[in-house]
């Protein structure tokens, strides 16, 4: 199936739910006031949005300031998934040794940084997908991106991704846009570079009109395609969690925010926001008659304090009993404010899947790993979840670089699909580790070679093996037995 024809409306309208679904999210997640009272304004037409925080009508007034506070909860439940996921890099490994090296190679740092950012852009958006591609101006090896959510048009087959076409907008002048289509199918990726409107497509112009689709104009075949060389899709979709439950039976993935958490985390704003007005009226003012005041002259009025310390002017003779100085503060509900805020963070942090203790909210002495594991229940389960649906997509995308590594002639080595493994989510503790083994070893209920597997889970089945010898030659226990074989 080919690009888009010329004036199909943008977005497609299979898909405008979703990704309307998606920038309520991304607004969320962005922490932008302005881009929440965008999203919520629009919403006001047609439903409840009126009633939040952020979609009620707050026309600018100069000299005021934005009296809603936002606190960035979305941001920080992103954040934390991508760290339950991703505190230590995966292990992606292969039978053969040098194809393991070259592996490596090629999941380096910056494809750690890579997979790190995806992770929470991923639990933000409801999905995030891993892109293939490679540059010969970077060097002789593909390379690991991404693309989000709300930039792509997958399509599904049976649930599972067999194309999808990445958009971006270069140019907006006015009421024209220029965008740039990128659609990648088995063995091709096909470019096009589009001039419309916002809601429309418009029609394609040639890929030379700008520089970042000139680039790859010498890469296009006969076919006016990028011949990738390999059967196999360069792009793999890393849905969040599943299922969608706004939009039932869809192959999308669900963002950690969908459903009850943005009105608590709406919520959550409104309670600080009320907060902090609290603690704006409570500043100490003054009222004091109007002989107190400096008079500035006929006409001009009279003088009082730029803060506004003097509030107000009563006009009492200042030797009228009761009509000096008067201070008005009012009261803070600190309380008050604190326990509800406590509350809709936990609510937040439930309705998202984890644990209380996982954001700091049940603290307590310092614990073991066991222990933290099980104080985080929910957060591990939620994080094994989350595993099962980034280990395909990673696996997929890993195969395609290989796979593309081979074809574009970087590499000889035969490629194949590896094995992925994440590593625990909170390391144990060495002390804690050392007992458990030293016990073990007391009971003879442990070899060594176990021992150092347990001490060393990232290590291969050599490394082990030779630090075994190391281990016995030091204790003297690789030294034959001298008593000579005895048959009886």
């Amino acid at each position: 199936m080919p690009l888009p024809d010329n004036g199909a409306p943008w977005p497609p309208r299979q898909w405008a739910p979703a990704l309307a679904e998606m920038a309520v999210d991304d607004a969320w997640y962005s922490g932008d006031p302005k881009r929440l009272a965008t999203v919520y304004r629009g919403q006001a037409q047609r439903s409840d949005g009126r009633r939040r925080l952020w979609g009620r009508d707050r026309t600018p007034v100069p000299g005021r300031r934005e009296n809603r506070l936002h606190i960035p909860m979305p941001a920080d439940v992103a954040r934390k998934s991508a760290s339950l996921l991703f505190g230590e890099s995966p292990r992606l490994t292969v039978s053969d040794t040098t194809l393991q090296g070259r592996l490596d190679e090629l999941l380096d740092e910056h494809a750690d940084r890579v997979l790190l950012e995806a992770a929470e852009v991923s639990a933000a958006l409801g999905g995030v997908y891993l892109v293939a591609a490679w540059d010969a101006e970077i060097g002789p090896r593909p390379l690991l991106t991404s693309v989000h959510a709300d930039a792509a048009l997958p399509e599904f087959r049976y649930g599972r991704m067999v194309a999808v076409t990445f958009w971006e907008e270069l140019e907006r002048t006015g009421a024209t846009v220029l965008r740039r289509l990128e659609r990648h199918e088995r063995g091709r990726i096909e470019h096009g570079l589009y001039l419309g409107t916002p809601d429309n497509l418009g029609r394609t112009v040639p890929l030379t009109e700008h520089p970042t689709t000139a680039a790859v104009v010498d890469s296009l075949g006969p076919s006016g395609t990028v011949e990738t060389g390999i059967g196999q899709l360069t792009a793999a979709y890393w849905p969040n969690i599943g299922p969608n439950r706004v939009h039932r039976g869809s192959p999308l993935g669900r963002s950690d925010l969908q459903g009850p958490a943005r009105d608590l985390c709406d919520a959550l704003d409104e309670t600080w926001s009320s907060w902090m007005r609290d603690i704006r009226l409570a500043r100490a003012r003054l009222i004091v008659p109007a002989g107190y005041l400096r008079d500035r002259g006929p006409g001009q009025g009279a003088a009082f304090d730029e803060d506004r310390e003097v509030w107000a002017t009563l006009d009492i003779p200042p030797t009228e009993a009761g009509a000096g100085i008067t201070m008005n503060q009012f009261a803070i509900r600190v309380e008050e404010h604190k326990a509800t805020s406590d509350a809709l963070v936990r609510q937040i942090v439930e309705a998202a899947g984890y644990s209380p203790s996982t954001f700091g909210l049940d603290g307590g002495p310092a614990a073991t790993a066991t222990e933290v594991e099980a104080r985080a229940h929910d957060s591990m389960v939620t994080r094994k979840a989350k595993v099962r649906y980034a280990s395909p997509a990673l696996a997929d995308i890993t195969e395609a670089l290989l796979q593309l590594d081979h074809a574009l002639g970087f590499s000889t080595l035969t490629p194949e699909r590896p094995a992925v493994a994440f590593g625990p989510a909170v390391a144990e503790d060495p002390t804690s580790t050392a007992q458990t083994l030293s016990l073990l070893a007391q009971a003879q209920a442990i070899s060594t070679e176990t021992k150092v597997r347990t001490v060393h889970p990232d290590w291969d089945a050599d490394d082990v093996a030779a630090e075994v010898q190391r281990i016995h030659a030091e204790t003297g226990q690789a030294v034959p037995d001298p008593a000579p074989d005895f048959v009886s």
